[in-house]
């Protein structure tokens, strides 16, 4: 009851994240649906529907990301010292996220069950002709066991991440506190080297996936029961690579911006780039691998027409709707989180220019970062197919 009483108090901009999650569930389940859907019409053809299902994998986990990034920057569920007197504590916070969550995705999963029923002619008939009966193997029966646990997956996956990020979550600092952590630096990410490697590892999976497939209408969009499975892994590989090393080049751009004779805006745009690091360097690593998968298959499919299936578009839009929205939140929870820093330094004096400069030299610094990047990996990921 609690859970739903500050969802409909909430600030319009939170109404609208919550709603774009169930929406992205919407999503998400209804691919789930449509891969049982033709599994059942299609016995025979066990393998392209396992490989269905391993490809809305990606969606999913994209959907969970974001469902963190909206529980994390959730008003309701940030640590304050008046709800711990009242006995909201860390667990019960990460409970409220949890449910707060379960509540958005559980109604998105309804959505897409009564879209993909209504498509199927289950409720008032087939619409557009009966086109999508076949596609959606209408004439079999759905399992009801399965088509509940496939529905059950984006609840339980983004509400049980949503409470852990929550409980992970530290305790908002007192000012003392705050005063203190300004003077020390922020750690050096680890995980670069790592996600070289692991980037590389992904590019020589995708390639040797490739073999013989030159000059062939290699399907990476389209439809989805047609994509080696060798290429799925090797563009997850390449995504969890740059996601490790995106923390430290984020960390990296913010000691660029202080070399050589740093003034004022300078550095105070390398220091919350050092700071942010590991939090706006996850997401920019993952919608830098979303990316480069696109223009790898924009560059593939060029030549000429290519099948581009309609549930591979669904899937193309979730996954990048879904990451650019996690980090345009993550960025809105690190501006929340620097709003006590920015409050001081307008006290002291520092105009009000002098912040937002540094906020557009920070955005100017990382695209001149990971743009290239992203376009040299998808050349990479793109270039054994058009030899």
């Amino acid at each position: 009851m609690l859970a739903l009483r500050l969802t409909r108090g909430s600030h319009p901009l939170v109404l609208m994240r919550r709603l774009l999650l169930a929406a992205a569930s919407a999503g998400v389940g209804f691919l789930l649906l449509c891969t049982l859907g033709y599994a059942s019409g299609h016995p025979a053809a066990a393998s392209s529907s396992v490989l269905r299902l391993l490809w809305c994998a990606v969606p999913l986990a994209a959907t969970v990301q974001f469902a963190v990034a909206v529980a994390r920057t959730d008003p309701s569920t940030r640590p304050r010292p008046g709800l711990f007197a009242a006995g909201l504590g860390p667990a019960r916070l990460s409970l409220l996220a949890a449910i707060s969550t379960a509540v958005s995705t559980t109604l998105g999963s309804v959505v897409a069950l009564l879209f993909f029923l209504h498509l199927r002619g289950d409720l008032t008939g087939l619409p557009f002709d009966g086109d999508a009966a076949e596609f959606l193997g209408a004439d079999a029966p759905l399992p009801l066991a399965a088509t509940l646990t496939l529905l059950a997956l984006v609840p339980l996956a983004a509400s049980t991440a949503g409470g852990l990020a929550v409980r992970s979550r530290p305790v908002a600092p007192s000012e003392a506190q705050e005063a203190e952590d300004e003077l020390a630096p922020a750690p050096v990410p680890k995980g670069l080297p790592w996600g070289v490697a692991l980037t590389a590892a992904g590019l020589a999976v995708e390639a040797y996936a490739s073999r013989g497939t030159a000059g062939d209408p290699f399907p990476l969009p389209g439809r989805l029961d047609s994509t080696p499975g060798a290429v799925l892994a090797g563009w997850i590989l390449t995504a969890i690579g740059l996601a490790m090393a995106g923390p430290g080049l984020t960390h990296l751009c913010g000691r660029l911006l202080q070399a050589v004779r740093p003034g004022a805006v300078r550095l105070l745009a390398g220091r919350v780039l050092m700071d942010e690091a590991t939090r706006i360097g996850r997401p920019l690593g993952i919608v830098c691998a979303v990316l480069s998968g696109v223009i790898a298959a924009s560059v593939l499919y060029t030549g000429g027409p290519r099948p581009f299936g309609p549930l591979t578009a669904l899937g193309a839009v979730l996954v990048l709707g879904c990451t650019t929205a996690t980090l345009l939140t993550t960025a809105i929870e690190a501006r929340q989180s620097r709003a006590r820093t920015a409050t001081t330094l307008l006290r002291l004096g520092a105009p009000a220019s002098m912040l937002r400069t540094a906020a557009v030299l920070r955005a100017l610094v990382l695209l001149a970062v990971f743009a290239p990047l992203t376009w040299a990996i998808a050349e990479l990921a793109a270039l054994p197919l058009t030899e």
